[in-house]
């Protein structure tokens, strides 16, 4: 079944007071939570990697089963309307994980490692400051420099060049010999495959989610044998691609039964130049000129995902239950998130195409969840438009931690209002960038302005600017954004007042990363 923009999200209920004193009750209003013998809170922040937002059962979606995220949900508070600072994954990780725009770090694609990383307190370093267990189990990706360091405990299921740690998971695949099986599905062989689709050789015991889950399991057991409050980031690798679901997730998804969304077959000519080239592609493994005439292999990509994501959130229930038996839910911040979406075949695209655009709400917008039943709100969905920066400001007022003198200045706000008093974040707009495109989102209409990405080579080849126009979707009455409204008379009104917000951002927004690497870049060109 097809995932069509926001999906079912607007049919949800706005979170008003009223509506979280209905569901909430009044009494938690004033809740004192009740800590642990640390005295401090624990956070468990689950992730994982290019979920498209409408991918989950608790969002609508008819066919894709998502039971712990829909639990999550009914127990907390789901952010239908929540986007990340940059539609790829470093450059979004480094964002949330230092609570500043992806121009302020100068990372705003997966190579850019910011000129000075000493200047910033990432999130876990806060944590282990203030005195809890750091634990990251899973693929972090972060830049490769010492603002992905600093944990008490580590190990990576990605490429351990990319993720220092103090274990990782290729190391396990070649002890058990498992490793030429690994590489079927995510070394060169995969190359040859239809939009990076094949089953995996491995069993879905063997596979990084459940290493991810068993490493998590572990770090918790520790915690709570060491009675220590714990900042603890269990990061799944899917449902990004490749698309290599295990026989046992694959076979409850049938190609037959996927409905392709309505775009699938959206004129080319609507997209950017980057996203044309990909749609005319007949090479594998991104043949999408291929799929365009035989939708077969559309079908197949989007069971393989929808397995994935059911992949994932398996072993999110795994330890989920396991913080439960422990005696640590009572006393642990849940939250749910992703880095970015995944377009599921929609404007007839897979994967995400991060530097050829940075619009689109399926790759934009992400699932969040926060949920601390008995303090939270349960079961609410939140429409107002919140970032995933936010996660930052959010966890340092909700527990207090003390921050540095010499910290970096959040850009984000805190959603402890929404989450404790029922009070929706004062945010008008919101905002997401890469080299080439920012765009600004409102309540209803939503602006993609071509940058020039300046004298950065790599990027020039994508300089959109000259070559393609502007983008204004109306997210209301073109949910699929597939009626491009720049040249619309009508709405010029409404193109000036986001340009305007656009501009303000910009303007209050430091620059200084993003200047400071191009300046050592071309330093390197000389």
């Amino acid at each position: 079944m097809s995932i069509d923009a926001a999906n079912t999200d607007s049919k949800a209920a706005l979170l008003s007071r009223r509506d979280f004193l209905k569901a909430a009750g009044v009494s938690l209003l004033a809740a004192v939570p009740a800590w642990g013998k640390s005295g401090r809170a624990n956070v468990l922040l689950l992730f994982s990697d290019q979920h498209h937002a409408g991918a989950m059962g608790c969002a609508g979606h008819p066919i894709v089963k998502t039971p712990t995220m829909d639990r999550l949900a009914a127990g907390g508070i789901r952010f239908c309307r929540a986007y990340c600072q940059d539609g790829i994954c470093v450059p979004s990780r480094t964002s949330m994980m230092t609570g500043l725009y992806p121009r302020t770090t100068g990372c705003l694609d997966n190579p850019n490692n910011p000129v000075e990383p000493g200047r910033y307190v990432m999130l876990h370093h806060l944590f282990k400051q203030n005195g809890y267990a750091t634990g990251c189990f899973g693929k972090r990706h972060l830049p490769r420099n010492e603002m992905a360091l600093g944990w008490n405990s580590s190990a990576t299921t990605i490429n351990p060049k990319l993720d220092p740690s103090d274990e990782n998971y290729h190391d396990w695949l070649k002890e058990n010999d498992l490793y030429e099986k690994y590489l079927q599905g995510a070394g060169d062989a995969i190359m040859d495959s239809n939009l990076f689709c094949r089953i995996s050789k491995l069993t879905a015991e063997q596979r990084d989610a459940a290493s991810t889950a068993e490493k998590t399991v572990a770090f918790l057991k520790h915690c709570k044998a060491s009675d220590a409050p714990f900042f603890c980031w269990a990061t799944f690798h899917g449902p990004h691609h490749p698309y290599t679901p295990p026989q046992k997730w694959a076979d409850m998804y049938k190609a037959q039964d996927m409905t392709l969304p309505a775009n699938v077959d959206e004129p080319i000519e609507n997209l950017p130049p980057e996203l044309q080239g990909w749609r005319r592609n007949k090479k594998t493994p991104w043949n999408l000129g291929a799929a365009a005439e035989n939708k077969d292999l559309y079908r197949t990509y989007l069971a393989y995902y929808y397995a994935q994501v059911t992949e994932v959130d398996h072993y999110m229930g795994v330890i989920v239950e396991q913080l439960n038996r422990l005696g640590l839910a009572e006393n642990t911040i849940i939250i749910y998130a992703s880095d970015h979406g995944d377009f599921t075949a929609h404007h007839g695209m897979t994967e995400k195409c991060a530097l050829g655009h940075n619009v689109y709400e399926d790759t934009l917008r992400v699932p969040l969840i926060i949920s601390w039943p008995g303090r939270f709100a349960e079961g609410i969905v939140c429409e107002s438009l919140v970032e995933l920066l936010d996660l930052y400001p959010t966890l340092v007022e909700l527990l207090k931690l003390r921050a540095p003198a010499k910290m970096q200045t959040l850009a984000g706000i805190s959603l402890k209002p929404a989450l404790t008093e029922g009070n929706s974040p004062a945010r008008e707009y919101a905002f997401s960038e890469n080299w080439s495109q920012v765009t600004v989102i409102g309540k209803r209409y939503k602006l993609g302005r071509w940058i020039d990405p300046g004298p950065l080579p790599k990027y020039r080849i994508r300089d959109n600017r000259k070559r393609c126009r502007d983008m204004l979707f109306d997210l209301q009455e073109d949910r699929l954004e597939t009626e491009n409204q720049i040249d619309n008379a009508q709405l010029v009104e409404v193109t000036g007042e986001l340009e305007h917000a656009l501009q303000e951002w910009i303007a209050k927004t430091p620059a200084g990363g993003r200047d400071k690497l191009v300046e050592r870049q071309l330093k390197q060109s000389r």
